[in-house]
């Protein structure tokens, strides 16, 4: 296990991981517009403006930068101590407060509006599990490895996040949080066969608590099954639930290898239902081709990439443990987002980060920047540079 180090002074943050990150957000700003622009101006939910998705957008942006560059000069230290411990604090509140008073929105209570402004404590949940297992992995040194004292308290925290998050019920955000748990359990250098047997007993009783469920609750367990028939058999249900796969697919095909041209999307015109959120993947594919779709998926690979060298690069536990679970989050949930537009599992309705729109999403989404590009620092440290070149 690595050891704790100071932070007696700022080094730079990691110039490639910055950049990658500002092309990413410039990207969705361009793509969020062209995804909502034709659907805006037709609606007088929108007062008729072809910018009113943008604008938001461009408001959630500009806070969740200021939120990334507030952390990035942070000692990410100090996310282990009392920042951590008060954020995790309010996301389980929130998250034990939405079944109750939260506005239900597409069969899920998920979101709390102020106004027309609606958070979903979900996202902010994602972060706060991350600094915390981060602070926990990293307390319990090689203890970790033991299962008692060191998987078993892990699987504790995580069950809370996660059953409180399927009391609203939100089966993609279960699934997210328990991957990127998961991610940081092996990069906190867990015994893998105990978690794997662990995660085997895991999954055994999430399938049998939603069969027990849908016992007592029809109408949830018919839209799970068709969610998971339409995968299967899309063109049979092409008028139902696979309504949406069957547009997104149609998407894929119209945009060819060389794309129908930028703003020339035709699935985006009221045939494909939230263009600019869930299936924003989809337009990018339309507009842009198989090539462009490629140079996305590559730009999007190297910032994976780079964010888990900086995971490894830090010299202490929970600097890595708290990297390799950003990098995990971000990558999972990116995964699970294209693989439903294309087909190639089910679609769970969770946002492509950076690229969709959406308050909650692109705020949290910079914040875990943040935190990333502070631990990218710990490498930079002048005073490690200066013992380096000494040796």
């Amino acid at each position: 296990m690595k050891t704790k180090t100071g932070t007696t002074s700022k080094g730079r943050p990691d110039f490639l991981l910055l950049v990658l990150i500002i092309l990413l957000v410039g990207f969705g700003l361009v793509m969020v517009f062209s995804s909502s622009s034709s659907i805006a101006v037709a609606d007088s939910r929108y007062n008729y403006d072809s910018l009113y998705f943008l604008k938001r957008q461009i408001m959630f942006a500009f806070f969740g930068l200021i939120g990334m560059f507030a952390c990035m000069n942070m000692p990410y230290l100090s996310f282990q101590k009392g920042i951590g411990m008060l954020y995790i604090v309010g996301s389980l509140g929130l998250l034990a407060i939405v079944p109750f008073i939260a506005t239900e929105v597409h069969g899920a209570r998920s979101w709390l509006y102020i106004g027309s402004f609606g958070i979903q404590p979900t996202e902010f949940a994602k972060l706060a599990l991350i600094l915390y297992l981060g602070r926990l992995i990293a307390k319990k040194g090689e203890t970790f490895r033991d299962f008692k004292r060191g998987l078993l308290p892990v699987f504790i925290i995580l069950g809370l996040f996660c059953g409180l998050i399927m009391k609203q019920p939100d089966l993609g955000g279960c699934v997210i949080i328990a991957t990127t748990a998961a991610f940081m359990m092996v990069g906190g250098g867990a015994n893998l066969k105990q978690l794997a047997t662990s995660g085997l007993v895991a999954v055994t009783g999430f399938v049998l608590f939603l069969a027990v469920s849908a016992l007592f609750d029809s109408d949830a367990s018919s839209y799970r099954i068709n969610r998971f028939t339409s995968y299967l058999h899309p063109l049979d249900t092409a008028q139902e639930s696979g309504f949406h796969l069957v547009r997104s697919l149609g998407a894929l095909g119209h945009g060819g290898l060389t794309g129908a041209g930028f703003g020339q999307s035709v699935q985006k015109l009221d045939y494909l239902p939230f263009p600019y959120n869930d299936f924003i993947f989809a337009i990018i594919a339309e507009e842009f081709g198989f090539i462009g779709s490629v140079v996305f998926l590559l730009v999007f690979l190297l910032f994976l990439w780079r964010g888990l060298i900086v995971a490894l690069r830090c010299p202490d536990t929970y600097g890595t443990v708290v990297g390799t679970g950003i990098v995990g989050l971000i990558g999972f949930q990116a995964f699970i987002n294209i693989g439903g537009v294309i087909g190639a599992i089910p679609i769970t309705g969770v946002t492509l980060p950076f690229i969709s729109y959406g308050g909650s999403s692109i705020i949290v989404v910079l914040l875990c920047m943040g935190v990333l590009l502070s631990i990218s620092r710990e490498y930079y440290r002048s005073d490690r540079t200066v013992k380096a070149s000494s040796r």
